[in-house]
């Protein structure tokens, strides 16, 4: 029946009661009409099965601003209002369902049986600000607020409502805000607030809003409305870098405007020991707050103990480079002083880009950098000179004063090449020198970067050495081949285990003669070593893994020289030392061919990064024996047995060196 009234409706007609007056016409607009239903028949039942309904925003309703401003509207009047508010004498209207839905506190305080659940009761708030008590209102009925124009200590007392009536989102949102607008006025309140409410991203700002501005905080005004939890917590903090002759006055001032506080354990926040004699004589001993017998102690401890081990208040900038001119930061000692800390690493060369020193057998020469303050520091990046093939030895040395000097990093038995990531317990210093031991192609000393920082990477030691937890077998990290035959350079480092055949993404050396050395960047305490042998056929070797720290003696860690090895997957060989090379070498080879190939891999599990050199010039492509079109494995050549291995490229002819 639908389907005649809509052909009905087509062919514009209210019913059909007798023939038509024009039976031709009709016939074919009947005609073409029955094709359009049967299309009808066809687009209903794809309709059907698969709705056509696009999601776009025409299909979406989003009323949520009207729905905000309607809710928001019933704030200004008392419409509808079954609970007061009285916050400082003033009265706030407001409504018991829409505070129960937006916040637990108030749901238990209005429906809890409570004398505040009675009908049109007020309840007075005795620890907050009109103000503040406004702009939560506002928030709870609307879902916004309006910071830019409030008065910091509206802001603070708006974060703590936020607080106790737990808004997690509002508190951080406002703790962001109160990020932005630190300064030297606001900071030690913010401070206080952000301490008590334990916000840990507010506190962390503001301390280093603090440690950057430590004299300027210490004479203002806030910082003597300070608890006495947050003022412990400010000037306890090794980052805290001020005079701590501005450090006891500021304390003095603050317990004068805090007399009913225990004096005796503010006073033992400050370092004594860091004070001069004259300081301690003429400033602390009249105040009174001290007794003799501490200062007595601390001139002691000032002059029996070594200017190094003090407990020194240092700048704390944490992954920053505080090696720069933009810091501060010099070069005092050394030649062509201008080059280390111009952050340049891609432009130097055998006459320009590095800085330098002599190497003399007393190690009086170094190259010397004063930071721009006394600064807290973990971690040093340097790059050694790097064009050819050298390798070098160094200690650094830290120091406050030019005279106590404690030295951090000791590579002077460990040979050295390129980019250098040390890591090392954190030190407050203002000196840092750098001592060449060694070159193994002159006696000049050469760096070319210089960068310290303090970092919260986690890193692991032992002995000096770090214990890296990544693969440092890597050309990203400055290892090097130093010693076997490959078409490509790097294809043993690379990283690259699959693309490897009969021709190339292989290193080898010829059995009997020789070996395959890899040199890292520095030395590690490495605990694991994986290879990947050539397995593209079904043959086996046999062979041995050394290392060495400076490449004369060796220390055998794995020996395989008595097994036969295949490594369709990779073999794990367990070694515990601290070595700068690694050396692989092939005891026997069988199957078909006569090459002792190595596709290598990684030196891994090991701990954080490191660093490392580059190649010396890279081997020239293995061409196959004269006369030989197959594309296969080297096998045996006439005259030179079946284990013949192309010989090592011929050394370059020599050039001018490095000054």
């Amino acid at each position: 029946m639908s389907q005649s009234l809509l052909l009905l409706s087509l062919l514009g007609v209210e019913e059909v009661t007798g023939v038509a007056s024009n039976w031709r016409s009709w016939t074919v607009r009947i005609f073409h009409c029955s094709f359009w239903i049967n299309d009808y028949h066809l687009f209903y039942k794809m309709s059907n099965s698969h709705p056509l309904r696009p999601f776009t925003a025409v299909g979406e309703i989003d009323h949520v601003h009207i729905l905000s401003e309607h809710i928001g509207a019933l704030l200004i009047g008392e419409e509808y209002g079954d609970v007061t508010f009285v916050v400082e004498k003033k009265r706030f209207p407001a409504h018991r369902v829409i505070l129960a839905a937006r916040c637990q506190y108030f749901r238990a305080l209005l429906y809890g049986g409570m004398r505040e659940s009675q009908p049109e009761a007020e309840i007075p708030l005795q620890d907050t600000t009109a103000e503040a008590f406004t702009m939560l209102l506002k928030y709870i009925y609307t879902g916004r607020a309006t910071l830019t124009d409030e008065k910091e200590e509206v802001l603070l007392d708006f974060l703590s409502l936020a607080h106790k009536y737990g808004f997690p989102e509002l508190e951080d949102s406002t703790s962001e805000y109160l990020c932005t607008i630190l300064n030297i006025q606001n900071v030690c309140m913010t401070f206080d607030v952000a301490s008590l409410y334990s916000l840990p991203k507010l506190t962390c700002m503001c301390c280093m809003f603090m440690d950057r501005n430590a004299q300027e905080v210490l004479s203002s005004e806030g910082f003597l409305s300070l608890s006495k939890t947050a003022l412990l917590n400010i000037v306890l903090r090794d980052s805290f870098a001020a005079p701590e002759k501005d450090i006891f006055l500021a304390l003095l001032n603050w317990c004068k405007h805090n007399s009913k506080e225990n004096h005796a354990e503010i006073m033992q926040a400050v370092r004594l020991p860091l004070m001069s004699l004259t300081e301690l004589l003429n400033v602390v001993r009249p105040s009174g707050l001290l007794s003799p017998d501490a200062i007595l102690d601390a001139i002691k401890v000032r002059s029996e103990s070594r200017d190094m081990d003090l407990n020194y208040r240092g700048m704390l900038i944490p992954e920053e480079n505080i090696a720069t001119m933009k810091y501060g930061a010099q070069v005092v000692k050394g030649e062509l002083k201008s080059a280390l800390l111009d952050g340049d690493t891609q432009n130097y060369d055998l006459d320009h880009g590095f800085s330098r020193h002599p190497i003399d057998d007393d190690c009086r020469s170094g190259i010397e950098i004063k930071l721009g303050q006394p600064s807290i520091i973990n971690h040093i990046r340097i790059l050694l000179w790097d064009r050819d093939s050298r390798s070098y030895s160094y200690f650094i040395e830290v120091s406050m004063d030019e005279l106590d000097w404690i030295r951090v990093i000791d590579h002077s038995q460990y040979l050295c090449r390129s980019w250098q990531k040390l890591y090392f317990p954190a030190r407050v210093c203002r000196y840092i020198r750098i001592v060449g031991t060694h070159n193994t192609v002159n006696k000049i000393f050469h760096i070319v970067a210089f960068e310290c920082m303090f970092t919260n990477k986690t890193f692991t030691l032992e002995k000096g050495l770090i214990v890296p937890m990544e693969n440092v077998a890597t050309i990203a990290d400055c290892a090097s081949v130093i010693e076997g035959v490959s078409r490509s350079r790097n294809a043993l480092l690379n990283g690259d285990t699959k693309n490897y055949d009969w021709d190339s993404g292989y290193t080898c050396h010829q059995l009997g003669s020789g070996a395959i050395v890899v040199q890292l960047a520095q030395p590690y305490m490495i605990g694991s070593i994986r290879l990947l042998l050539w397995d593209c056929d079904d043959r086996s070797y046999s062979y041995y893994v050394e290392v060495s720290t400076n490449q004369q003696q060796w220390t055998m860690v794995a020996d395989r020289t008595k097994v036969s090895c295949k490594c369709s997957t990779v073999s794990t060989l367990s070694v515990r030392s601290s070595r700068a090379a690694i050396r692989r070498t092939a005891a026997r080879s069988r199957g078909q061919g006569s090459l002792a190939r190595v596709r290598s891999s990684t030196p891994t599990p090991c701990r954080p990064p490191a660093a490392a050199p580059c190649l010396p010039a890279p081997a020239p492509p293995l061409a196959p024996p004269t006369g030989s079109t197959s594309k296969g494995p080297p096998g045996p050549i006439e005259g030179r047995g079946k284990d013949w291995c192309p010989p090592p490229p011929p050394h370059p002819p020599a050039r001018r060196d490095l000054c």
